[in-house]
This record gives structure tokens, C-alpha cells and sequence, in this order.
């Protein structure tokens, strides 16, 4: 796939603009300089071709750490396939700004001139400084208000190769299609493996319950010291707890948070306390849900089992206190599956905090689950699956008009996110979504990872897509 560097001065808005494409929050922002030191990679579709764009650091060299950053993103310009150079403009174009573009120019590479804060028709006057660069493509924009983002995307549409064996999507009646509705030559597609912010070493776990099901006993036993307040008393447990350990070249960090009541027993400082298990559950990548086995499950657990599910969190269900379970193994099981459907992909443990029987096992778990959260799926065996389960069960037509699947592509992984481009995306069942989840499911290794569907037409956004999901 092309890759597209965004280059240009600490604090012109790459990271703004980066998130902007990418449509989602990876790179963070801020007022501060040299925010982003890393090179930050995600695969993104523009005018519907898989390409991957590269946010870099600042060209600052005040200093030698920066330095190495201003090194690094220089590097990376010169392995991309396009370049966009932003500059500031409510600032003047510096000397520095100028040295750049020429040497990014002499790579011979498609580049833009890209003049950031460009609010408002007035402030077009500013971006008449930057004529001395020179530059045959100009883009003046303002990424915070989205103008003239749409003209940059365009530009860059037109220099991406469409994927071999896509034919661009046109109206019903002009594609040329095979019997089942894919486009021709489908497993041929070419392979957009999803390249998100630079992989972290940490992985971070969220232990869940209603109160007193056993989630401090369960961090002390896993991180292996007294780092929770454990008591009989419900309610011990209000700030979330955080304890990392290092298991198999990885820093598992978990956070033990307040444990939940019927929302009519909230009260107090226990209102903040949930404010914050929600929040932490955003930055979550896997919850452990802590149940009690030694009672019967409760409605309060379905609601609090409903915040993983909400999250779109990978999971794994621990059935705490076995040691006094009330029933069997093949029955709590059976009653757990009943009652917590929504989580079917949770693979179940039974432990005891307390003896720390099992508890050890976790950790494996907690590795195994995280890999399928963040599966990257070949896009040519990814349309494979698909167009198999479409032959072997035809999709249900919406008033006598076929609907047809055109491709797949997964845009994003935490969790395997996968967007079906067809003609009638609206016409397409819950219960067809779910036959398709599971034929993946049947095929891939994402035990413990919920799968996000979500079917789109033309030049429809992804985040679009999953609000109105």
C-alpha cells in the first residue's frame, strides 16, 4: 500500500490532521511542542483505496532528543509515497520551513504544501506568504473546522492505485460482478494489513464485579502482594487501583475498580467512584468480570457484564470463590451462557482468589485474548470467508432487490473492526451480521475478542458507520 508522510514544524496541527484522516483519536494532541516523538502508522481508506498514513515528529533540533526526532521523521518522508509538508497559517513561513520543503522536493515524490489554520475566507490572505516556497500543489485548510480537508483527500485519491482486483463502485447497474454479487477476481484483493499507532508493551486490564465478589483478593493474588484493601465490607474499593507486573515480555497493568451496586444504592462519594470505573473501562483494552460462584448470578451482574460489551472490551469471565460454588461446573456454565449471551466469546475460568487456585492461569489468558484483540486479518482471506458464507447462505433481498456484498476491508484492530461495502447496506440483518461474525469466528482465532461488523455504502465514513450502528 502508499504510504503518506505528514511532515512540518512541532505544532502546526500533523497529529490534528493525522486524527482527522484516520478519523478517529490515535495521536494525541496538545498546545505543547514535540507532543508526538514517535512515528504513528494507521491503514486508512480514501476515496474507498487502502493506503497507510505516517504522523511524525516535529523538525525541531533545539535539542538532542529532538534532534534524533527531526532524524527520524526525515527518514520517514523519504520512504513514503506522498508526502504532505504542514505548515502554520497564522504564523510567517520561516527559513527553516523553506530548507525542508526543498529537500523533501528533491526526492521527487508527489508533495503537498499543506497551510494549516486557515479558519475563515479572511485568513486566506495569510496563506499568500507561503507563494515564496514555490510549491505546484497548495491546500489551504483548517483541520479543526474540516474545511478544505475534503480538496487534500481528493488530491490524494487520485495518486492511490485502486487494489488489484476491486473494480471502483458505480452505480448497480454498471459493475461487472459474478454470480454471488462479489466483483470479479475478489481473492486477489490486495493484502491492507491494519498498521495502528506504533504496538505498546502494555496491555491494559479492567477487573469488574457488583461488591464483594472478590476483585481486590483477585489483584492482590495475581500481582502477587497486598496491593488492594480487602474487606467483608461492601464498598472498600472506591479509587481505582492500578498494579503493572511484567509476564512474557509484557506489562500487564490492572486495575482493580470500585465494586457496583443497583444504581438506587449509589450514594455519595461512590457516585465518582463509577464516573471513573467508566472511564477507566475507556482506556481498557480486556475486563475481567468477576462473579461470585457461590451465589446465584444476579441481575446487577448482567448490567455491570453489559459495560464490557459496551466498551466493545476483549473479555474473560472469572468465576470467583469456586471453592464454595453453589453448583457444578456443567450447570453454573450453562446458567452463565443463558444469562450472559451478549458475551458469548468469553472464554470462562473458575478460580479461587482466596487458596489462589487457577489464578495463575490468567495471566496466559489475558495473553492469548489480547493477540485476538488484535488480530490483523489478510484482506484477501477476509473477502475468501465472506464470499463463502454468502454462497452457502444467500443474503436475505430487501422487497425483491438483491444485496450484495462488493467487499470486505478491516479498517482497525482493538477490537478486529471489518466494514462490508455493499449496495444496500441498510437491507443487512442483525441475524445475517451475527451467521457472518460467526463464520469468522469459525475461521480465525478471536476467542475472548468481540467482532465489530458494520455494513456501508460508497463513500460512507467508518465513524459514520458505527454511530448509526
Amino acid at each position: 500500500m502508499k504510504k503518506i508522510a505528514i511532515i512540518g514544524l512541532p505544532n502546526v496541527g500533523k497529529s490534528s490532521l493525522f486524527n482527522r484522516i484516520a478519523k478517529q483519536r490515535i495521536a494525541i494532541t496538545s498546545d505543547f511542542s514535540g507532543t508526538t516523538r514517535d512515528i504513528k502508522s494507521h491503514t486508512v481508506l480514501i476515496t474507498e483505496k487502502p493506503c497507510v498514513i505516517l504522523d511524525t515528529g516535529g523538525l525541531d533540533s533545539s535539542s538532542e532528543l529532538f534532534e534524533n526526532v527531526r532524524q527520524m521523521s526525515l527518514n520517514t518522508s523519504k520512504k513514503a509515497d506522498i508526502i504532505l509538508m504542514v505548515v502554520d497559517g497564522k504564523m510567517l513561513p520561516s527559513d527553516d520551513e523553506k530548507k525542508i520543503f526543498y529537500k523533501l522536493q528533491a526526492l521527487n515524490k508527489p508533495i503537498a504544501l499543506v497551510i494549516n489554520k486557515i479558519d475563515n475566507d479572511k485568513e486566506m490572505e495569510s496563506a499568500w506568504e507561503f507563494d515564496e516556497f514555490g510549491a505546484e500543489i497548495v491546500f489551504p485548510i483548517s483541520v479543526s473546522h474540516n474545511r478544505g480537508v475534503s480538496a487534500l483527500l481528493e488530491w490524494i485519491g487520485e495518486l492511490l492505485p485502486t487494489p488489484e482486483g476491486i473494480t471502483p463502485i458505480q452505480d448497480d447497474e454498471d459493475i461487472d460482478e459474478d454470480e454471488d454479487g462479489f466483483l470479479d477476481d475478489e481473492e486477489e484483493i490486495v493484502e491492507a494489513v491494519v498498521e495502528e499507532e506504533v504496538e505498546s508493551n502494555q496491555i491494559n486490564i479492567g477487573i469488574i464485579g457488583r461488591v464483594n465478589v472478590g476483585k481486590s483478593s483477585l489483584l492482590n493474588a495475581l500481582v502477587g502482594k497486598e496491593r488492594s484493601v480487602v474487606s467483608s465490607i461492601e464498598g472498600t474499593t472506591i479509587d481505582p487501583v492500578d498494579e503493572s507486573i511484567e509476564y512474557q515480555d509484557k506489562i500487564l497493568n490492572f486495575v482493580d475498580t470500585a465494586g457496583l451496586r443497583r444504581r438506587g444504592k449509589i450514594e455519595g462519594i461512590e457516585k465518582f467512584a463509577l464516573m471513573r470505573t467508566k472511564e477507566m473501562l475507556e482506556r481498557a483494552n480486556i475486563a475481567l468480570l468477576v462473579l461470585d460462584a457461590s451465589e446465584t448470578f444476579k441481575e446487577l451482574d448482567e448490567r455491570i457484564a453489559s459495560l464490557a460489551d459496551e466498551n466493545h472490551l476483549a473479555c474473560i469471565i472469572v468465576l470467583n470463590k469456586w471453592d464454595k460454588a453453589l453448583y457444578d461446573y456443567d450447570a453454573t456454565v450453562a446458567e452463565l451462557r443463558y444469562k450472559f449471551k451478549f458475551l458469548s466469546y468469553a472464554p470462562v475460568i473458575t478460580v479461587s482468589a482466596l487458596t489462589k487456585q487457577r489464578v495463575s492461569k490468567i495471566k496466559d489468558m489475558i495473553l492469548e485474548v489480547y493477540q485476538n484483540y488484535s488480530l490483523k486479518i489478510s484482506t484477501s482471506k477476509l473477502n475468501e470467508v465472506i464470499k463463502d458464507a454468502t454462497i452457502k447462505h444467500q443474503i436475505p433481498s430487501e422487497k425483491t432487490k438483491v444485496v450484495k456484498i462488493y467487499f470486505a476491508i478491516q479498517y482497525a484492530t482493538k477490537p478486529p473492526r471489518i466494514a462490508l461495502v455493499m449496495n444496500r447496506p441498510r437491507a443487512l440483518h442483525f441475524s445475517y451480521k451475527r451467521y457472518l461474525i460467526n463464520k469468522l469466528r469459525e475461521t480465525f482465532q478471536l476467542e475472548g475478542s468481540p467482532v465489530l461488523l458494520y455494513a456501508r455504502a460508497k463513500g460512507e465514513r467508518d465513524n459514520e458507520v458505527e454511530n448509526d450502528d
